[in-house]
């Protein structure tokens, strides 16, 4: 703290180069270590959270697209613009209060139960435990995520079936399902893929309240804590951590439609 802010902040940027990030003023151990015991547990709420959301989203959207103008495609706009408005925070206090309290289904609270702590080798038993765990947590993240899904496909293969080729496509009588799938879906795919990238990366950081509400040991909950407890060090690492995961899961996807589309070439 003696040195100019300029000589400071060169300091700490050739050291973040290292993935030297500073020391934790809470738990007294690098961050990079803290933030490392952590990202596990938040890439598994983030990844099954974003596959069935993406997967069920996709199917609406699509089916939404194939009935436009008719009863399911304003089912569907009605579903994801509920999905997109609803708060995470209250959504999953009501998980909680529903499906925990009433109905006693499911756990509320942490990622394993109390008869499991300390164990220091991962059962079929913990594995159950664990997931039995996640269900609520990955309904609440995945329910704020599948409107996006819903709304995007929609209008990118109703764009994409009014071109000259799909109605080429028709005149020379093949089917509509195999138009739709085969020649509709496959141009927007990379369009999808994008928005399933930037969700990836986002949702790293996304998952804050998610994981506040349910107690769950991620990277989100850390950041809360860390903010609670003034652990600057910490903040800024998960920033930076963040930051990286979306150029990585960009980069990613970009690599996977130059793969897919025969347009895209690097």
């Amino acid at each position: 703290m003696d040195r100019p802010l300029w000589e400071r902040y060169l300091i700490y940027t050739s050291r973040v180069l290292q993935l030297d990030l500073g020391i934790s003023y809470r738990f007294r151990e690098p961050v990079i270590n803290v933030i490392l015991e952590r990202l596990p547990a938040t890439l598994l709420l983030m990844l099954v959270s974003i596959g069935w959301s993406s997967a069920i989203g996709i199917l609406i959207g699509v089916k939404a697209a194939k009935n436009y103008g008719r009863s399911f495609d304003k089912f569907a706009s009605i579903l994801a613009s509920i999905s997109v408005s609803v708060p995470t925070f209250w959504l999953g206090i009501i998980m909680i209060i529903f499906f925990g309290v009433m109905l006693r289904l499911t756990p509320t609270q942490g990622m394993l139960s109390p008869s499991f702590m300390g164990a220091k080798q991962l059962t079929f038993e913990m594995m159950l435990d664990i997931l039995w765990h996640l269900i609520l947590p990955t309904l609440t993240l995945g329910i704020v995520y599948l409107g996006t899904y819903i709304r995007s496909v929609r209008s990118l293969l109703v764009d994409e079936l009014g071109k000259e080729y799909i109605l080429f496509a028709h005149a020379k009588g093949l089917g509509s399902s195999y138009i739709l799938w085969r020649y509709a879906f496959r141009a927007v795919s990379p369009s999808i893929n994008a928005l399933i990238g930037l969700n990836l990366g986002t949702m790293l950081a996304g998952a804050t309240l998610t994981e506040t509400v349910f107690a769950w040991p991620g990277m989100g909950r850390l950041i809360y804590e860390s903010a609670i407890a003034r652990d600057y060090p910490v903040i800024l690492g998960i920033f930076i951590f963040v930051a990286i995961s979306v150029i990585l899961a960009n980069l990613i996807i970009d690599m996977i439609n130059a793969l897919l589309d025969p347009r895209v070439r690097y």
